[in-house]
This record gives structure tokens, sequence and C-alpha cells, in this order.
């Protein structure tokens, strides 16, 4: 299985289909969904974390690796699942978090315990370094009452593992080869780029302490030894490592074939470019600029060395994309089309993040009593209470930046809850009765991905092509060309809510049009949110 024509489905399970009326999706509800999967034409479902976990952060703090959650079901419905997305051709994902353990699991309650084995899977020290935790805060923390700190890069209850020791890389090795065997063919590495801290730990002040545990050397060796151990002996395996404030070279390494390291890599750059120096809670207009060139950089110097880049729009941590490119309230769909064509026409794999194929947007929450999510209540406390903001000017910032945006269920229909549960969802729903599956069957955004996609299996300039930044120049379009063989694809992407010029390279004149978001295209002009892709003549 090559990976460079696939597109991954990302699913929140907790969000996705509720079969039980508790108000919380499960894999059951999965399980039902798998024909209009099929229908959509993904070929992998990642799924967020569906093991035992005390749920401090999202699953992210996991108590059993190799166990159900059972607010999702049980083994036998995982199995099921598998089963039957294998019927459709389609392969599952699962979210492999091996940089830190909950403080819930066994590891840590025997180490705490006393155990000196168990003891050395994690990262103890007499003296605490000055880094700050991702979370805010001391990354170091108290380990009972032995007098020693224990590292954790995140929350307090997500104890940073120590890869240094072989007995700890065997376990998480074995952990990666117990979903093998139930037939899990793809794994997306949380943060795995922060698994190689040294020996020696060092303070420093600069950038929270990033430096001393980002992108260390040790770490290519550490995913070299995971890949000939576990997924590596799979033809079929398609990996993704999430990169936590990584560089272009280090990704051309985790990902260039000859390294055998991962299939793929995820960067967040491109999603800060709507922050306030650098700060996520903050509601500044989108740099195009900076966005577009990201883009360019990143496809080009990926290209050339040969790395490749998971592309995506939306994810379980972030505000819709909509919402934030896009003028949504006057080109909703025209802004989803675009969007969609601007990543799956490039080099890379495209991520559909549940619900952005029928254009979800921003739920219209008029409370913070609508929110759940522990980061947007502790932002809105410290923007009132230390920050000396608005409670209204702190609102309109949850309602722009709140990791609930894209965390509202799945929206099905147009019924009561979004046909999401038939008891109270745990979070709730929002513009569900104008944006929902059913009501997009015959529109234009679920059909123009369902193109989208199978363009990418049946044009090898889009799945292999190389990748080369077109009118650079241009304020307000992202353009690109695409070679394989002697073939040349340019695609243009529109972010103006207004009709604007463009000056179309002299080989694409005249030249067949592959895709364009509009019935018609008008030489030399984009309308709002126009997307066109043109071959050479």
């Amino acid at each position: 299985m090559t990976f460079k024509d696939k597109v991954i489905y990302q699913i929140y399970p907790k969000s996705y289909l509720d079969t039980t009326g508790s108000g919380v999706g499960d894999l059951q509800g999965i399980i039902q969904k798998l024909d209009y999967l099929q229908d959509l034409g993904v070929d992998m479902l990642w799924l967020n974390p569906i093991y035992p976990s005390p749920q401090y952060d999202n699953g992210y703090d996991i108590a059993d690796y190799v166990a159900i959650n059972p607010d999702f079901g049980t083994m036998d419905d995982f199995e099921e699942l598998v089963a039957e997305a294998k019927k459709r051709n389609i392969d599952i994902m699962l979210d492999m978090v091996l940089n830190h353990v909950s403080t819930h699991h066994e590891w840590f309650k025997k180490a705490l315990a006393g155990d000196k084995y168990y003891q050395d899977f994690f990262i103890l020290r007499d003296e605490p370094t000055d880094w700050v935790s991702k979370f805010g805060g001391n990354a170091w923390a108290p380990f009972g009452d032995t007098g020693k700190y224990y590292l954790h890069l995140f929350d307090i209850t997500q104890a940073d593992l120590n890869w240094r020791n072989p007995n700890v890389r065997k376990e998480l090795y074995d952990v990666v080869n117990f979903w093998r065997a139930k037939g899990v063919h793809g794994f997306r590495f949380d943060v795995i780029n922060l698994i190689g801290k040294d020996q020696a730990l060092k303070n420093n002040s600069n950038n929270d302490g990033k430096p001393e545990y980002t992108d260390k050397p040790i770490t290519h060796e550490y995913l070299r030894d995971l890949n000939l151990t576990t997924f590596g002996q799979d033809p079929e395996s398609i990996t993704v490592g999430e990169m936590s404030s990584t560089t272009i070279e280090n990704c051309i390494l985790y990902t260039r074939p000859d390294r055998h390291e991962l299939s793929m890599a995820f960067n967040f750059h491109h999603l800060k470019v709507d922050y306030e120096n650098g700060q996520k809670w903050t509601t500044k207009s989108f740099d195009f600029e900076e966005l577009k060139n990201l883009f360019h950089t990143w496809g080009e110097e990926m290209s050339e060395g040969d790395g490749w880049n998971a592309l995506f729009w939306n994810n379980h941590d972030q505000p819709r994309a909509l919402n934030r490119f896009v003028d949504v309230k006057n080109f909703r769909v025209k802004g989803a089309t675009m969007l969609a064509a601007a990543i799956h026409l490039s080099r890379g794999t495209p991520y559909i993040y549940m619900g952005e194929e029928i254009g979800m947007i921003d739920p219209d929450f008029d409370s913070m009593e609508d929110y759940v999510d522990v980061e947007s209540i502790n932002a809105y406390r410290i923007m009132t209470e230390e920050d000396g903001k608005s409670a209204t000017d702190a609102f309109k910032t949850i309602q722009a930046k709140s990791r609930d945006n894209s965390r509202t269920p799945m929206q099905w229909d147009e019924t009561a809850n979004a046909g999401f549960s038939t008891g109270t969802p745990w979070l709730a729903t929002g513009n569900h009765v104008d944006i929902n599956v059913e009501a997009d069957k015959e529109g234009e955004i679920l059909n123009f991905y369902k193109d989208l996609i199978k363009l990418r299996k049946d044009k090898a300039i889009i799945s292999e092509g190389t990748y080369k930044a077109a009118l650079k120049d241009s304020p307000n379009v992202y353009a690109f060309i695409r070679e394989y063989g002697d073939k040349k694809l340019f695609v243009a992407n529109s972010f103006a809510n207004e009709e604007v010029e463009i000056e179309l390279p002299e080989e694409f004149v005249g030249g067949e049009i592959l895709t364009n978001n509009y019935d018609e295209y008008e030489a030399g002009k984009l309308a709002p949110y126009q997307s066109i892709a043109i071959f050479s003549k």
C-alpha cells in the first residue's frame, strides 16, 4: 500500500454518533456510519484515543494502552469495527500517545509505591530544570514524598516516559504490536518528536525550555527502532508523527523513505497565522501572506528533500477553518470547497476532520456555560481576572479560539441534537438545522470532496507530483504547480471575498480544466473563493 494516493478521515469518537443515549459517541456509532464513509471515498479512519483514561486531557492521558474505554464500548466492538471497515476497504489509524502516560497508569502507581524497576520508566530528578509545561506552570512536580520530581511536559497527570530505558521502549513496541495483531494498519504518534530527552537535563529559559527536548537527534534513532520492531514489518502500514514546534529539516528526516522512520508528519505553523504576537487567546484576522509563504516553503522544501507532509485545516484542537480563513457569513459553501482544493490538490496526504466535508462551522454558543473544555474555561478566567479583559471581550476570544468549536457533535440531520444522540449530548450542538449531512447530500461541498478524493486516486500528478510555488506576489491567491513526468498542473485558490485578477502562466493559457468549484471560469479572473486547476497545453 502506498500512502500517497490515500485520504484519511479523523473521527473524534466522543462526538461522532451515540447509539446508547448516553450523550457520548461510541464505536458502534462509527460502525453505523461506515457506509457513509465508504461513499465519501476515504481510505483510513484516525480515531482520537479510545483507551481507559481519567480524561484530564481528553483521553491523551492514557491509563491502559491495551484496552477500550467503556464509554466507547468493548474490545469486541473494536474488533467488529476493524472487520466491518475492512469489508469496505477502510483501515483504522489509532492514536498512540507514547511520550507520556497518565499518573493513573499502573507503571506510575508502581513507581510511586517504591518499585525501582518502574521508577526508571519515568524522568525523575533531585533538582528540576526551569522548563515550562505546555499547559502552563512548572514542567516538574513532586514525586510523592521522595524528594524527587517527575517531568510532565503536559498536564501534571501526564508523566513523561524515559525512552532511554530499553524496558520502556520494549513495552511501547509491544503496545503497537498488540494493536497490529488486532488488524490495525495506521498509527498516529502524538508529540513524537519530544521523546528524545538528553541524559543530563539542562536549564534553558529560551522558549520555555523547548530546545532541550524537541527534535533531538536520538529521536530519529528511536523512530527507526520503532519502525523496525513494529509497523515496518507491515507493507500496508501508514504512520504519521505529530511534530511539536518542529522544523522542515527534521520533518524531511522523519519522513524520507530511505530513513525508515515515519510515512508523514504533521506541523502546525500554518494554524498560528491568526495569533497576535504568537498568542492563541487573541482575535487577530489571519495573515494571508504568512499562510501562503508557510505553505510554499514547506511544500517546496519537503518536495525537494523527498519528505512528506500530512495536510490539514481542521482537527480536534482547532477552531473550524471556515471561521478562520473565509468570509463564512457570505461564502461558506465556496469557501469550504476552495479550502478543500487547496490541500487535496497539493503534495502530501490530506486529512479530513469530521464535519469538514459538509462545511461545519463553529457553534453559535452564547454563554460560557455552553463550554466544557478546561483550557477554554481556564483561559476565560485568566483573561477576566488577571489580564483585565472585559467579560464581553474575553467571551468573544473564547468563541473564536475554543477547542470545543471542533468538538461539537457531528451534524447528521436537522432533528434534535443533530441526529447525534437520543440523550443529552456531552457538548451542545450548533447550527445543525441548516448544516448537516442530509442537507448536503445533494449540495456542493460533500460532492466536491468526493470528486477531490477520486482525483487523488486517478491522477498520479496529484498523488506523486512535485510542488512548486506560483503567483508568489499575489496578495490574495495561493497558487502552485504540480509536475509529474511530462505533465504540469496549475492550481489557484482565491482567499478573497471579491473578484480578483490573476496572471496565468503562459503554458496554462487555454489548458484543460481539471477542477473548478464554480460552473464557469473567466480567463485571468477568479470569483470570490474560486479554486481552479488547469493542465498545461
